[in-house]
């Protein structure tokens, strides 16, 4: 299964200067975000709990290293409203979802995903 690909401005400034556009690191936390909420919204109604709201934020940290940059860091912001969900089977899923979401497992590679989940 293939989907599309980005078009738009995307060059070295947009990645390591202050230029327009995108840049890799910023289509990477895109596709974790949306991969993240997906699989949350699915656990959650699986288990009964179908989500009104899914908000997911990833913010992507890239370093500069002696071997190059390298992504250190990935954050995972998520709010999600589900009546009648308890804080700590919310929480349980949620790290479920990080654990299970496919660009999660493909980002294993990365030292740290820290997952930031408020149940609003």
């Amino acid at each position: 299964m293939a989907f599309g690909s980005f078009e738009g401005p995307y060059s070295f400034a947009s990645r390591f200067e202050e230029g327009e556009g995108t840049n890799p690191e910023e289509l990477i936390a895109a596709a974790h975000a949306g991969c993240f909420s997906m699989a949350l919204a699915n656990r959650l109604a699986q288990a009964g709990h179908t989500p009104e709201r899914v908000q997911t934020e990833a913010r992507v940290h890239l370093e500069m290293t002696n071997d190059g940059p390298r992504i250190s860091k990935i954050e995972l912001h998520t709010e999600v409203e589900a009546p009648g969900l308890d804080e700590q089977t919310f929480l349980e899923h949620a790290e479920a979802a990080k654990a299970g979401c496919p660009v999660s497992k493909a980002l294993a590679a990365v030292p740290v995903i820290e997952l930031h989940a408020r149940l609003v």
